[in-house]
């Protein structure tokens, strides 16, 4: 038997105190500690990893402060597209998804395209069809409209810039101001199976049906139960280069790091040599957990069979 954990991220990027209301911070510590509430309850009652994680990323999808699911962000033709992933380390069975419209929860269908499809990914229209073969649940353009990320947006539609995430209205905030809003968990189950999932609505008046790490087997979503589990989050041209979560897992099985190590070199040394800014949560087969990111903060919480049971934004 072993340790049971979960752990859960929200996006990285430059979160300060400074930046947010002691609303708005209070309104993303308990999304996120609910979030924690939930899918620790399903390895509590011995369900499995993978299960633990979609209901997380559920969970998140629905919360409009985070930028996955209803909080998607705006594309250039003011439209949402959404990618997702899960993995389950037990046997590397992967669903994935990228450029989906109208999909309540792009996990479930990652979850779907796992199971029921004999792929791994599936995109654009394709990806639509199959969901409703499925009967994903869809919902209207109106369910995915929030006021300010339609705020976002309009400030910045007519030029070529495109933006992460964020809350600020003016161009030079804008482009100051980095979030990279991604939501990720990642469990070990009782019986020590790892999985992995992530979503997101990618970038503020992204172009040319642009794709993130996020949905990529490998980039921003791993699980192996011989090495670890790992969502990432940030700025995902640069973990798609850097290959940033199997890079984790091969540090640990070729050369013998510990998760908390291998996690370090990933995200302190060879994503900061190219410029890659944002994080990642991991755990391994013995419910060990890792939380690294070389932003200002990253949305993240953690709870496990030991009592740890914690939330938090900042360094």
């Amino acid at each position: 038997m072993s340790d049971f954990t979960i752990l859960i991220h929200g996006g990285a990027g430059t979160i300060l105190k400074e930046d947010m209301t002691p609303e708005l911070e209070l309104a993303y510590l308990s999304g996120l500690q609910q979030t924690l509430q939930v899918s620790y309850a399903v390895l509590e009652e011995g369900g499995t990893a993978v299960n633990a994680v979609k209901a997380a990323i559920v969970l998140l999808e629905d919360n409009v402060l985070f930028n996955a699911g209803k909080g998607s962000v705006f594309t250039k033709k003011g439209v949402q597209e959404m990618d997702a992933a899960i993995m389950d380390g037990m046997d590397l069975s992967a669903g994935a998804v990228a450029g989906v419209r109208n999909v309540r929860n792009p996990i479930e269908l990652a979850m779907e395209v796992m199971r029921n499809s004999n792929h791994v990914f599936l995109s654009g229209k394709g990806a639509n069809d199959f969901a409703i073969k499925q009967g994903v649940k869809l919902e209207p353009d109106e369910y995915f409209f929030s006021q300010f990320r339609y705020d976002q947006w309009k400030s910045i539609r007519d030029s070529d810039n495109y933006s992460l995430d964020h809350t600020h209205h003016h161009l030079e905030e804008l482009l100051r101001d980095k979030k990279f809003g991604t939501v990720g968990a990642v469990a070990c189950d009782r019986f020590g199976n790892l999985a992995a999932a992530t979503s997101t609505g990618g970038m503020t008046n992204k172009k040319y049906g642009r794709i993130g790490d996020s949905p990529m087997i490998g980039a921003g979503t791993y699980a192996n139960n011989q090495t670890c589990a790992i969502s990432c989050t940030g700025h995902g041209e640069m973990f798609i280069r850097a290959v940033a979560a199997y890079d984790v897992s091969c540090l640990m099985e070729y050369k013998g790091l510990s998760l908390q190590e291998a996690m370090d070199v990933v995200v302190n040394e060879k994503l900061i040599a190219i410029q890659g800014e944002g994080g990642m949560i991991g755990v391994d087969g013995a419910g060990n957990a890792g939380l690294v990111f070389n932003s200002a903060g990253m949305y993240r919480g953690i709870k496990n069979s030991k009592g740890i049971d914690q939330v938090a934004i900042y360094k």
